[in-house]
């Protein structure tokens, strides 16, 4: 089975548990936190935005930026996530634009959006280094592209990592929350990252190396967003693997 394939096949039969999450984002303060985290980098005159979310999965960005009032798409290569990503808009599914399509080659117009925002989503790509190209390909000049992610499996092949990996499992129990890691299929989970390319890559800094080399007007980081926008449970889950911000403007 082909890796695009067999990272389909998993993340599908992850839809109903990684809803829940989101499900949870919805119903608390993080929605506001992540909302604030991403429209703190828009334009003054924001109304008119056009976004679109990148690998929405079950619907998270798409929802609260569509509440919000934007223009939104949201996109991903997996039916079933979006499928329950419309169920999670409720009221608002008929206000967001739906779209079945993988991260590398959209389909979508040249220079069509304001925003692309992402989240989670270039760790688990196969050429991620296309993915970077392909999004700023539909963005408008002046646009801008906000990534969130972490170097979710870096501990596969790094000692340290591993340590502070195990660290966390240890916190979370002392802790009583749920563990995010063993909680899912977290052998079949690590077979596939340990097949991705930037599994082992250093990032944000290898994010910063990559878009530099499209000639973006600029490009910066924020390696302390977690703090802004992670709740106790996942500071406790994933302490040893922060999550860093890359801000692009095309």
């Amino acid at each position: 089975m082909k890796l695009s394939e067999e990272n389909k096949e998993y993340w599908t039969s992850r839809t109903i548990g990684y809803s829940r999450v989101n499900e949870e984002e919805l119903s608390t303060e993080q929605k506001n936190k992540w909302l604030n985290a991403i429209t703190s980098h828009f334009p003054e005159k924001k109304e008119s935005l056009k976004i679109l979310d990148m690998g929405t999965g079950p619907g998270f960005f798409a929802i609260i930026l569509a509440q919000a009032g934007f223009d939104v798409t949201a996109a991903d290569c997996t039916a079933s996530m979006l499928e329950r990503a419309k169920v999670n808009a409720g009221v608002y599914k008929d206000q967001i634009s739906w779209v079945l399509s993988d991260a590398h080659k959209t389909e979508l117009k040249e220079e069509a959006f304001d925003v692309v925002v992402s989240r989670n989503v270039t760790w688990n790509l196969e050429k991620p280094e296309l993915a970077y190209k392909e999004w700023l390909r539909i963005l408008k000049k002046g646009g801008i592209l906000l990534n969130f992610d972490a170097n979710w499996y870096r501990y596969l092949f790094d000692e340290t990592k591993r340590q502070g990996y195990l660290k966390d499992r240890k916190r979370v129990k002392e802790m009583h929350f749920e563990d995010h890691y063993t909680c899912t299929d977290i052998d079949r989970m690590e077979a596939i990252a340990k097949k991705l390319p930037l599994s082992r890559e250093l990032r944000p800094q290898w994010d910063v190396s990559v878009l530099e080399q499209y000639k973006v007007s600029s490009v910066r980081t924020d390696t302390e967003i977690w703090k802004q926008v992670w709740s106790e449970e996942e500071k406790a889950n994933y302490g040893s693997t922060p999550m860093f911000s890359v801000i692009v403007v095309k």
